[in-house]
């Protein structure tokens, strides 16, 4: 699959940024606000001054005033940790949903590059398979264009075993975006909440087709488990298939539910849509972009 975006997308992306329901102290100067009190550009508080503070920054006028000593404290820009999780085992192979996901990542890549944010790609299945630092700045998309090119399916999901092995590194708090159809016979709730409980936010982006929740016939079908390659011949009746596609949005509604009580960001993003139109419209609408 070739990844590449139109001029004019590039340009829409550059006015979003990621919205994170939290703030984090970043390590670089970037194009938004943390909570760390530093030498940025917009005033935030005071407090009294201790020895050993730099001076430069007493505030004269509040000493006139009130005659003591006060230091002026600055909201500093930094950057944002975000970790895009690329779901990547076996299931993510059908009805494009790996080659969506792939987009949607650079997408959001491209908006973290384009604001100086730190993102890190992180293809999974039944592990994290390697850590791939994007850089800063926009022009690095052009190398994330070929390492998603570059990504290949394979694997089981198993989204707990994934999340533990990050969680273990160790790595700064920041934005987890789980990219992911979320097919994982083992749940998805214990990993989920693995992140959360390293002080990361967490946001879900959930990939489906029309495929998912239709079985595509009736009669006689031989299904076969693309992660586990156990075969089943059925026979689907028009209940069964009826069954089979309230199972599937049953299994939608429950994550995006779990997803709402626990206040991690959900998003559903269906493969028949095109890139623009999630970014654009459903991102946008699950305050995932702004």
């Amino acid at each position: 699959m070739a990844l590449s975006f139109d001029s004019d997308f590039l340009k829409k992306l550059e006015y979003l940024h990621v919205v994170s329901k939290k703030a984090f102290a970043g390590q670089a100067r970037a194009d938004r606000l943390a909570p760390k009190r530093g030498r940025g550009l917009e005033f935030a508080d005071t407090r009294g001054y201790s020895p050993g503070d730099d001076f430069r920054h007493i505030d004269w006028k509040a000493y006139k005033r009130l005659g003591r000593l006060l230091l002026r404290l600055f909201d500093e820009e930094q950057d944002l940790p975000i970790y895009l999780f690329i779901d990547a085992s076996r299931s993510m192979e059908a009805a494009e949903k790996f080659d969506q996901a792939r987009r949607l990542a650079a997408a959001l890549c491209y908006i973290g590059l384009a604001h100086l944010d730190r993102v890190t790609i992180m293809p999974f299945d039944e592990t994290v398979r390697e850590e791939r630092s994007a850089g800063q700045g926009k022009g690095r998309i052009f190398r994330v264009f070929e390492q998603l090119e570059q990504m290949k399916t394979g694997g089981r999901t198993n989204l707990a075993e994934s999340f533990k092995l990050f969680a273990a590194r160790g790595r700064r708090q920041g934005l987890a975006v789980i990219i992911s159809d979320f097919l994982d016979p083992g749940g998805y709730e214990s990993a989920l909440k693995v992140l959360q409980a390293r002080g990361h936010d967490v946001y879900v982006v959930q990939m489906a087709s029309e495929a998912d929740r239709d079985p595509g016939a009736l009669g006689d079908v031989k299904f076969v488990d693309t992660e586990t390659e156990v075969v089943r011949d059925v026979e689907v009746t028009p209940a069964l298939a009826a069954a089979y596609t309230k199972a599937w949005e049953e299994h939608t509604e429950a994550l995006a539910r779990f997803c709402g009580r626990y206040n991690i960001g959900y998003v559903r993003a269906d493969v028949e849509r095109s890139v623009e139109e999630i970014i654009l419209q459903t991102f946008r609408q699950g305050r995932f972009v702004a």
